[in-house]
């Protein structure tokens, strides 16, 4: 009877267990690109839109002096918001936006069309603004400046021991007794 080497034996068994590592390997890796893949689902940028949706050939159309509320209404449908004192201004208003994660939204685009009519519902001016209205604001702080006196947590709880006539004593004259 004669018996394999021992290294023969162990490279047989070898050969066994990198087939099977491969294939571990293989299902870890898919395993990992699919994980990723869903993960960075989130980080995709949302695009928004907000306001009206109209046609630029519609917007184009209306013309002061030819128009009225009627044919404006008919053409471009009801305003977006009408003017704070009364019915004589019409706004449409469109933004478009995109949105990365939690970030805040930014603005790409806005259109802003103004309407005024006169006093016998004709179009007196048409005007379209765009993105050069946007502004930026930083805000100083998270705090709002107050008058009066800048005073510390301690200060305020203990300020008004020991002081004679404190807002909650009474001011002389007979007591309750």
């Amino acid at each position: 009877m004669i018996l394999p080497a021992y290294g023969a034996m162990e490279k047989a068994k070898f050969s066994e267990f990198k087939g099977e590592g491969m294939i571990a390997k293989r299902v870890a890796f898919l395993s990992a690109v699919c994980a990723i893949a869903l993960l960075a689902q989130g980080c995709t940028q949302l695009r928004g839109h907000q306001g009206y949706i109209g046609d630029a050939t519609l917007i184009s159309a209306v013309q002061p002096g030819v128009d009225n509320r009627a044919s404006v209404q008919a053409s471009l449908g009801r305003p977006t918001f009408t003017g704070q004192f009364g019915d004589s201004d019409w706004y449409y208003y469109a933004r478009d936006t995109r949105q990365l994660a939690f970030a805040n939204p930014r603005p790409t685009d806005q259109m802003v069309l103004h309407i005024k009519f006169d006093a016998a519902g004709n179009v007196v001016s048409a005007t379209r603004t765009g993105m050069e209205n946007i502004a930026q604001i930083s805000p100083e702080s998270d705090k709002t400046p107050t008058l009066g006196r800048n005073t510390s947590f301690f200060e305020e709880l203990f300020g008004n021991i020991g002081n004679v006539g404190a807002g909650g004593a009474p001011s002389g004259g007979q007591g309750p007794n």
